[in-house]
């Protein structure tokens, strides 16, 4: 399993990659800086992730943004998106699955 974190915290993506390989070590986790960073990833690598951990708010791209691109995108679009954030915010939370995507809440 290849999972793409994409997270501009360096500390939270690393409690998040240690957290992935506490339960599963030879889940594969790929980084990146921002939306824009991510993008660039999924468009030029040859192995698509799994499931995709997108941060909202990040410097050059947001999570938003980042979304909506992967949902335009037909070769991303089926990929599992869970957005999280330390927002508990409903309305975008809302906003959030109607794009497709599911929600998790940074502690």
């Amino acid at each position: 399993m290849i999972i793409l974190a994409v997270d501009d915290d360096s500390e939270d993506c690393e409690f998040f990659c240690d957290a992935v390989k506490e339960i599963d070590s030879s889940i594969i986790v790929i980084k990146a800086r921002n939306g824009t960073d991510a993008l660039h990833l999924l468009e030029n690598h040859l192995l698509l992730p799994d499931y995709i951990f997108l941060d909202i708010n990040m410097p050059m791209m947001d999570g938003r943004a980042c979304l909506e691109e992967i949902k335009k995108s037909e070769k991303l679009r089926d990929i599992p998106v869970i957005m999280y954030s330390t927002s508990n915010n409903k309305a975008e939370i809302s906003q959030f699955k109607t794009m497709g995507a599911r929600f998790l809440v940074k502690p």
